[in-house]
Protein backbone atom coordinates (compact mmCIF):
# COMPACT_ATOMS: atom_id res chain seq x y z
CA UNK A 1 0.00 0.00 0.00
CA UNK A 2 1.28 3.45 -0.84
CA UNK A 3 1.48 6.14 1.85
CA UNK A 4 -1.33 8.01 0.10
CA UNK A 5 -4.55 6.00 0.39
CA UNK A 6 -6.67 6.01 -2.78
CA UNK A 7 -10.39 5.82 -2.04
CA UNK A 8 -13.57 5.23 -4.06
CA UNK A 9 -16.93 6.16 -2.49
CA UNK A 10 -20.14 4.40 -3.60
CA UNK A 11 -23.61 5.53 -2.51
CA UNK A 12 -26.80 6.06 -4.51
CA UNK A 13 -27.39 9.48 -2.93
CA UNK A 14 -25.25 12.30 -4.34
CA UNK A 15 -25.52 14.31 -1.11
CA UNK A 16 -24.25 11.37 0.94
CA UNK A 17 -21.30 10.93 -1.42
CA UNK A 18 -20.52 14.63 -1.19
CA UNK A 19 -20.72 14.48 2.60
CA UNK A 20 -18.43 11.46 2.81
CA UNK A 21 -15.93 13.11 0.48
CA UNK A 22 -15.97 16.27 2.60
CA UNK A 23 -15.46 14.28 5.80
CA UNK A 24 -12.51 12.39 4.34
CA UNK A 25 -10.84 15.38 2.72
CA UNK A 26 -11.29 17.50 5.87
CA UNK A 27 -10.30 14.98 8.54
CA UNK A 28 -7.62 12.98 6.70
CA UNK A 29 -5.28 15.95 6.27
CA UNK A 30 -4.30 14.90 2.75
CA UNK A 31 -3.43 11.30 3.63
CA UNK A 32 -6.54 9.95 1.82
CA UNK A 33 -7.50 10.96 -1.71
CA UNK A 34 -10.95 10.31 -3.16
CA UNK A 35 -10.15 9.14 -6.70
CA UNK A 36 -13.69 8.26 -7.79
CA UNK A 37 -17.37 7.93 -6.95
CA UNK A 38 -20.16 5.51 -7.90
CA UNK A 39 -23.95 5.75 -7.62
CA UNK A 40 -24.69 2.01 -7.56
CA UNK A 41 -22.95 -1.34 -7.13
CA UNK A 42 -22.31 -1.90 -10.81
CA UNK A 43 -20.61 1.49 -11.11
CA UNK A 44 -18.59 0.66 -7.98
CA UNK A 45 -17.27 -2.55 -9.54
CA UNK A 46 -16.37 -0.70 -12.74
CA UNK A 47 -14.70 2.12 -10.80
CA UNK A 48 -12.55 -0.36 -8.88
CA UNK A 49 -11.47 -2.06 -12.11
CA UNK A 50 -10.65 1.28 -13.72
CA UNK A 51 -9.10 3.21 -10.82
CA UNK A 52 -7.52 0.45 -8.68
CA UNK A 53 -8.13 2.17 -5.32
CA UNK A 54 -6.73 0.94 -2.01
CA UNK A 55 -10.13 1.12 -0.30
CA UNK A 56 -13.77 1.10 -1.43
CA UNK A 57 -16.34 2.64 0.93
CA UNK A 58 -19.79 1.49 -0.16
CA UNK A 59 -23.39 1.63 1.03
CA UNK A 60 -24.88 -1.85 1.41
CA UNK A 61 -28.29 -0.76 0.04
CA UNK A 62 -27.99 0.43 -3.56
CA UNK A 63 -29.89 -0.01 -6.85
CA UNK A 64 -28.95 -2.28 -9.78
CA UNK A 65 -26.34 -4.15 -7.75
CA UNK A 66 -26.44 -3.88 -3.96
CA UNK A 67 -23.34 -3.39 -1.85
CA UNK A 68 -23.15 -7.02 -0.82
CA UNK A 69 -23.22 -8.33 -4.41
CA UNK A 70 -20.78 -5.64 -5.49
CA UNK A 71 -18.41 -6.50 -2.64
CA UNK A 72 -18.52 -10.15 -3.67
CA UNK A 73 -17.49 -9.23 -7.23
CA UNK A 74 -14.82 -6.77 -6.12
CA UNK A 75 -13.21 -9.13 -3.60
CA UNK A 76 -13.17 -11.98 -6.12
CA UNK A 77 -11.21 -9.89 -8.62
CA UNK A 78 -7.44 -9.53 -9.02
CA UNK A 79 -5.65 -7.31 -6.49
CA UNK A 80 -8.91 -6.31 -4.78
CA UNK A 81 -9.13 -3.20 -2.62
CA UNK A 82 -10.23 -3.35 0.98
CA UNK A 83 -13.99 -2.90 1.31
CA UNK A 84 -15.74 -0.91 4.04
CA UNK A 85 -19.54 -1.17 4.04
CA UNK A 86 -21.95 1.44 5.37
CA UNK A 87 -25.32 0.41 6.76
CA UNK A 88 -28.41 1.71 8.52
CA UNK A 89 -28.69 -1.70 10.24
CA UNK A 90 -29.46 -4.25 7.59
CA UNK A 91 -30.58 -7.80 8.30
CA UNK A 92 -28.37 -10.16 10.30
CA UNK A 93 -28.10 -12.38 7.22
CA UNK A 94 -26.56 -9.54 5.23
CA UNK A 95 -24.13 -8.72 8.03
CA UNK A 96 -22.98 -12.31 8.32
CA UNK A 97 -22.65 -12.72 4.56
CA UNK A 98 -20.57 -9.55 4.26
CA UNK A 99 -18.27 -10.57 7.10
CA UNK A 100 -17.76 -14.00 5.56
CA UNK A 101 -16.81 -12.33 2.28
CA UNK A 102 -13.96 -10.60 4.04
CA UNK A 103 -15.00 -6.96 4.14
CA UNK A 104 -12.59 -4.86 6.17
CA UNK A 105 -15.11 -2.64 7.88
CA UNK A 106 -18.74 -2.20 8.80
CA UNK A 107 -19.94 1.23 9.89
CA UNK A 108 -23.29 2.78 10.66
CA UNK A 109 -24.13 5.86 8.61
CA UNK A 110 -24.65 7.70 11.89
CA UNK A 111 -21.13 6.89 13.10
CA UNK A 112 -18.88 9.86 13.99
CA UNK A 113 -17.02 11.25 10.95
CA UNK A 114 -13.61 10.44 12.43
CA UNK A 115 -14.61 6.79 12.62
CA UNK A 116 -14.95 6.66 8.84
CA UNK A 117 -11.45 8.06 8.40
CA UNK A 118 -10.13 5.57 10.97
CA UNK A 119 -11.87 2.71 9.14
CA UNK A 120 -10.32 3.70 5.80
CA UNK A 121 -6.84 3.97 7.29
CA UNK A 122 -7.17 0.71 9.22
CA UNK A 123 -8.50 -1.14 6.19
CA UNK A 124 -5.71 0.19 3.98
CA UNK A 125 -3.19 -1.02 6.55
CA UNK A 126 -4.59 -4.55 6.27
CA UNK A 127 -6.72 -4.70 9.41
CA UNK A 128 -10.42 -4.14 10.04
CA UNK A 129 -12.79 -1.89 11.98
CA UNK A 130 -16.39 -2.76 12.78
CA UNK A 131 -18.76 -0.39 14.54
CA UNK A 132 -19.24 -1.59 18.14
CA UNK A 133 -23.02 -1.51 17.72
CA UNK A 134 -22.75 -3.81 14.70
CA UNK A 135 -20.37 -6.12 16.57
CA UNK A 136 -22.79 -6.36 19.50
CA UNK A 137 -25.66 -7.26 17.18
CA UNK A 138 -23.70 -9.91 15.30
CA UNK A 139 -22.41 -11.56 18.48
CA UNK A 140 -25.92 -11.56 19.97
CA UNK A 141 -27.20 -13.38 16.89
CA UNK A 142 -24.45 -16.00 17.26
CA UNK A 143 -25.51 -16.51 20.89
CA UNK A 144 -29.05 -17.34 19.74
CA UNK A 145 -27.90 -20.06 17.33
CA UNK A 146 -27.86 -23.81 18.04
CA UNK A 147 -24.64 -25.38 19.34
CA UNK A 148 -22.06 -25.01 16.55
CA UNK A 149 -20.13 -27.88 14.99
CA UNK A 150 -16.38 -27.38 14.58
CA UNK A 151 -15.33 -27.60 10.90
CA UNK A 152 -12.68 -30.21 9.98
CA UNK A 153 -10.20 -27.50 8.94
CA UNK A 154 -9.88 -26.48 12.59
CA UNK A 155 -8.01 -29.75 13.22
CA UNK A 156 -5.23 -28.64 10.86
CA UNK A 157 -4.12 -26.01 13.38
CA UNK A 158 -1.38 -26.72 15.88
CA UNK A 159 -2.15 -26.24 19.55
CA UNK A 160 -0.33 -22.91 19.57
CA UNK A 161 -2.11 -21.72 16.44
CA UNK A 162 -5.44 -22.58 18.02
CA UNK A 163 -4.52 -20.55 21.12
CA UNK A 164 -3.61 -17.58 18.93
CA UNK A 165 -6.87 -17.90 16.99
CA UNK A 166 -8.89 -17.96 20.20
CA UNK A 167 -7.32 -14.69 21.33
CA UNK A 168 -7.70 -13.15 17.88
CA UNK A 169 -11.40 -14.03 17.88
CA UNK A 170 -11.73 -12.27 21.24
CA UNK A 171 -10.55 -9.08 19.54
CA UNK A 172 -6.98 -8.88 20.81
CA UNK A 173 -4.27 -7.20 18.74
CA UNK A 174 -1.05 -9.01 17.85
CA UNK A 175 0.76 -7.17 20.64
CA UNK A 176 -1.92 -8.12 23.17
CA UNK A 177 -1.88 -11.76 22.02
CA UNK A 178 1.90 -11.83 22.38
CA UNK A 179 1.71 -10.43 25.91
CA UNK A 180 -0.97 -12.92 26.94
CA UNK A 181 0.69 -15.97 25.37
CA UNK A 182 4.27 -14.89 26.16
CA UNK A 183 5.58 -14.68 22.61
CA UNK A 184 7.02 -11.95 20.41
CA UNK A 185 4.75 -9.90 18.17
CA UNK A 186 6.62 -11.13 15.06
CA UNK A 187 5.93 -14.73 16.12
CA UNK A 188 2.25 -13.89 16.57
CA UNK A 189 2.14 -12.42 13.05
CA UNK A 190 3.67 -15.64 11.70
CA UNK A 191 1.06 -17.75 13.50
CA UNK A 192 -1.76 -15.48 12.26
CA UNK A 193 -0.53 -15.81 8.67
CA UNK A 194 -0.43 -19.60 8.93
CA UNK A 195 -3.91 -19.67 10.48
CA UNK A 196 -5.32 -17.58 7.63
CA UNK A 197 -3.69 -19.87 5.06
CA UNK A 198 -4.87 -23.10 6.67
CA UNK A 199 -8.44 -21.91 7.19
CA UNK A 200 -8.73 -19.96 3.91
CA UNK A 201 -9.34 -16.64 5.67
CA UNK A 202 -8.62 -13.20 4.21
CA UNK A 203 -8.36 -11.13 7.39
CA UNK A 204 -9.20 -10.79 11.08
CA UNK A 205 -12.88 -10.09 10.44
CA UNK A 206 -13.33 -13.43 8.71
CA UNK A 207 -11.33 -15.06 11.52
CA UNK A 208 -13.70 -13.65 14.14
CA UNK A 209 -16.76 -14.92 12.26
CA UNK A 210 -15.09 -18.30 11.74
CA UNK A 211 -14.26 -18.59 15.43
CA UNK A 212 -17.82 -17.89 16.55
CA UNK A 213 -19.39 -20.13 13.91
CA UNK A 214 -17.00 -22.94 14.83
CA UNK A 215 -17.74 -22.60 18.54
CA UNK A 216 -14.11 -21.82 19.30
CA UNK A 217 -15.33 -18.87 21.36
CA UNK A 218 -18.84 -18.47 22.67
CA UNK A 219 -20.52 -15.06 23.08
CA UNK A 220 -19.99 -13.91 26.64
CA UNK A 221 -17.31 -16.55 27.18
Amino acid sequence: MSEQVRLVIADDQAMIRAGLRLVVETAAAGSITVVGEASDGAEAVAAVQRLRPDVLVMDIAMPRLDGLAAARQVLAGPRPPKVVLLTMFDTDEHLHAALRLGVSGFLLKVSPPEQLVDAVRIAAAGDALIDPAVTTRVIASFAARPEPVAPPALDTLTGREREVLEQLVRGLSNAEIGARLLMGEATVRTHVGRIFTKLGLRDRVQAVVYGYEAGLVRPGG
